[in-house]
């Protein structure tokens, strides 16, 4: 800090001007805020709460159709929060990653739904639990398990969500769930040749 002459500096700053790497004093200290007022620095950061966190890496997830490395974070197509923010934040990549494993796999978006009898025919439909279309986490659930490869001819998808389908394996219109056992990764083609069998 005094040789840059700063009260505040980034960790793309340290490791262009230090002769130890940003992160053997994160891992000495825990997190890089906490070096920071050992140090005496002021703290000029933007701070996020964990589930904004998580949430960005959801997003990111999503965005690339597979899981985002630390690099991805810092690339703005992927991602709004840098990954030295979570290096801050958890202390490594790995510790970010292993809670957002937890947070992605809280079931939040189980809904109940009651059962509709028409009065006319008295007949009843389909009870759902759950919604219709996947939540972001629950697609991220299945991206986790089947990667963007379709599930049926092999096939990477790429560019994103734009190639990939998340399919019931029993169709929704036939009792299927929106959950992860009954969800799959297929690409376009497949999806839209299967279609409700």
């Amino acid at each position: 800090m005094d040789k840059l002459g700063k009260k505040q500096i980034s960790i793309k700053e340290f490791d262009a001007n230090a002769t130890t790497n940003s992160s053997t004093v994160i891992r000495r200290y825990g997190k890089w805020n906490d070096a920071l007022k050992i140090a005496g620095a002021s703290l000029n950061n933007t701070f996020y709460s964990d589930e904004e966190l998580l949430s960005n890496i959801k997003d990111a997830w999503l965005k690339k159709g597979t899981q985002p490395s630390r690099r991805d974070m810092d690339n703005k197509d992927y991602s709004i929060i840098s990954s030295g923010t979570y290096l801050r934040h958890f202390g490594t990549w790995y510790k970010a990653l292993d809670c957002f494993v937890s947070y992605i796999s809280d079931n939040k978006d189980i809904v109940s739904n009651e059962i509709e009898i028409d009065n006319n025919t008295n007949r009843t439909t389909i009870k759902h639990k759950t919604k219709r279309d996947p939540s972001d986490r629950l697609k991220v659930q299945v991206l986790m398990r089947d990667g963007n490869k379709c599930r049926i001819c092999g096939a990477v998808c790429s560019g994103g969500l734009h190639n990939i389908h998340f399919d019931h394996i029993i169709p929704w219109s036939k009792g299927g769930e929106t959950v992860l056992e009954n969800l799959q990764v297929l690409c376009s083609v497949c999806n839209e040749a299967k279609g409700n069998m």
